[in-house]
């Protein structure tokens, strides 16, 4: 069935008669009720007589031109833009009689404009929109064209115009200028969103797409920002939904979706250059060049270059796991240092003299206390490779078969330079993606396949890397390593200083430090970077710390739409079967057989609509069931209603429940990956093991009871949120647009990591095992089975939050854009035990201020104040309070049409406040840049 389904609505789709224009952007009043378009005959090479031109200038009420407005045939994929001075033209047939264009602008009313004949000079004047975005449409939330105001879940647009008028260096990183949205940067190109709390830096429960495909590392799950995306010259829009998305989306879309909306080449036609550089020895260079091929063809190329000095991260402060407080004599573990190894001093570590081996004895005062060697900082590990990167090019072919039936060919390839935090802070360095896509499309649904490799380049692990420095040998072939060397010195100059200099403890401890950070190893070392260049070439787990995978996500999806009766009532059907073949030479995944690990999900879904009340109410029921080769069936329903009142229905409130879900990472199932110290390893089949302390907080004793440090972790499942919204969008009074919500949501089965004791094969050692283990650190395989493990597992505990957004807009005058937006989430502690972790990262209280417009015509500006409140978060890397912040971006553009060119300046963190954004992450400092902006209609 699943290579029959295809091929019959492939056929229902070459059938189809139009109902609806194409363009993201129209009207959906005009648009919904259009009738089915003629036919027209098919061009050939040879000049066609009944082929004619239309063209003219897109005006505002006030002679201005309009650049960038949209013009469809209605009813086909068959339209352009107007270019710098507001300019059109494009070939029609009137062979069946006049034709009607659909002239649409954002912030404008749209036109249907009938054509009778040939003429070139067509002058359309678009009047301001009384209801601001009337004509603004979305294709995200029910994933057919909508108007935005009556969309049934919370939704945000970002328009071209608002992209261009961004200001950081990582388009992501500007959607914290939304409403409810957070934004992680962990260095300047890897930006993580979230939305509804549970933030994190890489951003695994919301799902990132560019024209629905899916932008994540097939490996590993996880969208690197835009990294590998598509560069801004080619985004028509983004579109973002907050909130639970899984019945029409699948898994992953827990927390929403973001999806790029790319530019079609048959309506922006040209070339588009874009330049910037600035602080940070920032070089920021993208092109664009669309062209149509006749009437049926058009090709579109984007290709882009970045770089700049990346930031670094430097915090200082004790690891919320480390023994000692920071500046301890006994030195401590530093949030963003790495290879701090300790050694917990005991009488067990005593031996006496055998052979050439000299008697060791720890100083009695020693015992039970943990001593930390020194790390290396980020900027050590990464020496002269500060630079973060991102090369991206794409090609892509699109063929008219009819004038509502469009076929796309596509493929691209991105790889960048960055920083990415996980369990650890990793240096990306060459990672990327080739994608491929072929996409058959009409007005009523689609067909689409498209395949994702991922790469790794020469990425490596800071802390693998400096742990694996520390316990290399001090001399090349030497049998003492710098480990050893350290804790060996500091005991030594500990004795000298208690039993011969007669110090005191605290100051016998400054002077045992002094003396071995004397002998430890030095960044500017020449065997420093001996041992880094080996390590970092070394992609074998537990001898080196770079990163190996090359993993395929192959996705067959396709939906086709049906109007039911005239009565109002639409449905939509759809359904996508993925595929992913895991790859890592059993460096990551457990492919140690040589063989790709297939893997697999697939789900169907649909869509009912229907409205009532002369179009003023809209309801819809949604419902998806996915399954999956590892896990139980999982359904997720969506029901939502939307009232819509006023004389152009203007004051519109939704309402809506959806449950959602979200699938182990394909490292959650099949990680294989020994580093010797432990392994990490998938949890498909369960884990029965011990943990390292009790109930109570203690450490296990060599000798004692394990009863208390029983543990038990069940075969992974999916993570699984509900949600309640009701949200009120509309324009209050002319010229004042508003945008509230409230939710309440539900989560349980969240999943997390935990490092415990125990068998590779998920069975508990016996107690024998464990006490023969503790000598050699669970590492020594000839006296224990026992390894310490590191596996994914769900929490059973129940999590609760609520949480509201609220956002003003006033569109004073065209020079002059007031708003802003408050967002509140709130975690409810009421069910939780005392000091459970939620990982919930996300502040309380956020805002944000701004201010735009244009003036003298041609000049733009932005301003926009963001403040996020300081928070806890609990990430894997670290755990921590990351401080309140306060960041300030502007944006100045003058174009001069007759150059089709606009001159640019921007700034981020316009005052250099230094914010940190993740706990370990970097502190973002201010970047600017000027650059200048070229499109050649």
């Amino acid at each position: 069935m699943q290579q029959i389904y295809p091929a019959l609505l492939a056929a229902a789709l070459l059938q189809a008669a139009p109902l609806a224009a194409a363009p993201t952007g129209g009207n959906p009043h005009v648009t919904a009720k259009a009738k089915a378009a003629t036919k027209r005959k098919p061009v050939s090479n040879a000049p066609d007589p009944t082929e004619a031109s239309i063209g003219g200038v897109i005006l505002t009420n006030t002679g201005e031109p309009l650049p960038g407005a949209t013009i469809f045939i209605k009813g086909t994929f068959i339209g352009t833009s107007t270019d710098q001075l507001g300019k059109f033209s494009l070939n029609a047939s009137f062979d069946n009689g006049p034709v009607e264009i659909l002239v649409a602008y954002v912030g404008f009313e749209s036109q249907l404009v009938k054509v009778a004949k040939a003429d070139n000079l067509l002058s359309i004047v678009l009047a301001p929109s009384a209801t601001l975005l009337l004509n603004e449409t979305v294709v995200s939330a029910s994933r057919v064209e909508e108007n935005i105001l009556r969309a049934p879940v919370t939704i945000d647009k970002v328009t071209g115009r608002q992209l261009e008028r961004l200001s950081t260096p990582e388009v992501l990183a500007g959607l914290g200028q939304l409403p409810g949205v957070d934004v992680n940067s962990a260095s300047m190109l890897f930006t993580s969103v979230s939305t509804r709390g549970f933030n994190t830096a890489k951003s695994e429960r919301v799902i990132q797409l560019v024209d629905y495909m899916d932008t994540a590392l097939p490996s590993l799950n996880l969208s690197p920002g835009n990294l590998v995306g598509i560069p801004e010259l080619d985004m028509e829009s983004i579109e973002l939904i907050h909130g639970p998305a899984s019945a029409l989306y699948g898994a992953n879309a827990l927390s929403g979706v973001v999806l790029f909306n790319s530019k079609d080449p048959f309506v922006y036609e040209g070339l588009s250059v874009r330049l910037r550089g600035g602080q940070r020895n920032l070089l920021d260079g993208q092109v664009r060049y669309a062209h149509k091929l006749g009437d049926k063809w058009a090709l579109k190329l984007n290709a882009s270059a970045f770089q700049a000095n990346d930031w670094i991260a430097n915090n200082r402060d004790a690891a919320s796991f480390s023994s000692n407080p920071a500046g301890s004599p006994l030195g401590y573990d530093a949030v963003s240092s790495y290879g701090e190894i300790s050694n917990l001093f005991s009488p067990f570590q005593n031996r006496p003299a055998s052979g050439t081996t000299p008697a060791y004895r720890v100083h009695p005062e020693l015992y039970g206390k943990t001593v930390h060697m020194p790390g290396f900082t980020e900027q050590e590990l990464i020496g002269d490779d500060q630079k973060t990167t991102s090369y991206r090019v794409q090609g892509a072919l699109s063929y008219l078969i009819k004038d509502d039936l469009k076929l796309t060919l596509e493929a691209k390839r991105g790889e960048g330079t960055s920083t990415y935090q996980n369990q650890s802070r990793f240096r990306i360095k060459g990672l990327g993606t080739n994608q491929y896509r072929a996409e058959l499309k009409s007005s009523k649904g689609f067909i689409r396949a498209y395949s994702t490799e991922d790469f790794t380049g020469n990425s490596y692990e800071l802390t693998q890397l400096s742990a694996l420095i520390q316990n290399s040998p001090t001399t090349e072939g030497g049998t003492t390593r710098y480990n050893q060397l350290y804790f060996t010195t500091f005991n030594q100059a500990y004795t000298q200083a208690r039993e011969v200099n007669k110090l005191s403890i605290a100051d016998a401890q400054v002077a045992a430090k002094a003396a071995a950070d004397a002998v430890h190893l030095k960044s500017s070392d020449p065997r420093f970077s001996e041992l880094r260049s080996k390590i970092v070439a070394d992609d074998q787990p537990g001898r080196g710390a770079q990163q190996n995978f090359n993993s395929f996500l192959n996705d067959i999806s396709a939906q086709r739409s049906f109007r039911v009766s005239d009565a109002g009532t639409d449905l939509i059907l759809g359904g996508a079967y993925r595929e992913y073949r895991l790859g890592s030479g059993g460096k990551l995944f457990s492919d140690t057989d040589g063989s790709r690990i297939r893997n697999y999900e697939y789900g169907a879904y649909g869509q009912l609509t229907q409205t009532l009340l002369q179009d003023h109410l809209k309801l819809a029921l949604a419902a998806r069931v996915d399954m999956f080769k590892n896990f139980d069936p999982s359904f997720s329903p969506r029901a939502s209603a939307v009232y819509s009142f006023g004389t152009d229905k203007q004051h519109n409130f939704r309402a809506s429940y959806g449950q959602a879900f979200r699938s182990p990472s394909q490292t959650d199932q099949y990680l294989n990956s020994d580093v010797r110290t432990f392994i990490l390893l998938g949890n498909l089949n369960g884990f029965e093991g011990y943990s390292f302390t009790n109930a109570e907080g203690k450490s296990y004793t060599p000798g004692t009871s394990l009863a208390g440090y029983e543990l038990s972790l069940h075969k992974l499942k999916l993570e699984k949120a509900s949600t309640v919204e009701i949200g009120y969008k509309g324009a209050i009074i002319p010229n004042v647009y508003v945008d509230a919500s409230y939710f309440r949501s539900r989560y349980n089965d969240f999943i997390g990591g935990t490092a415990f004791v125990g068998n590779v094969d998920g069975t508990r050692p016996t107690a024998a095992q464990v006490n023969a283990g503790l000598a050699s650190n669970f590492t020594d395989p000839s006296a224990s089975p026992a390894r310490i493990i590191f596996a994914a597992h769900n929490n059973s505990q129940e999590v609760r939050t609520q949480g509201a957004t609220i956002g003003i807009t006033y569109y004073l005058h065209k020079a002059l854009n007031i708003g802003g937006n408050y967002s509140l989430n709130v975690l409810d502690r009421s069910n939780l035990p005392a000091n459970f972790r939620t990982y919930f990262n996300t502040p309380k209280h956020k805002y944000n201020l701004n201010v735009g417009g244009t003036v003298l015509h041609n000049l733009s500006y932005s301003v926009n104040y963001r403040w996020v409140e300081g928070h806890d978060q609990e990430l894997p890397f670290a755990r921590g309070y990351v401080r309140t912040y306060r960041s300030t971006d502007a944006y100045l553009g003058y174009t001069v049409p007759k150059l089709a060119t606009t001159l640019q300046a921007g700034v981020s963190n316009l005052f250099d406040t230094n914010n940190t954004q993740i706990i370990g992450g970097p502190q973002l400092g201010r970047l600017a840049y000027l650059g200048v902006l070229v499109n050649v209609k």
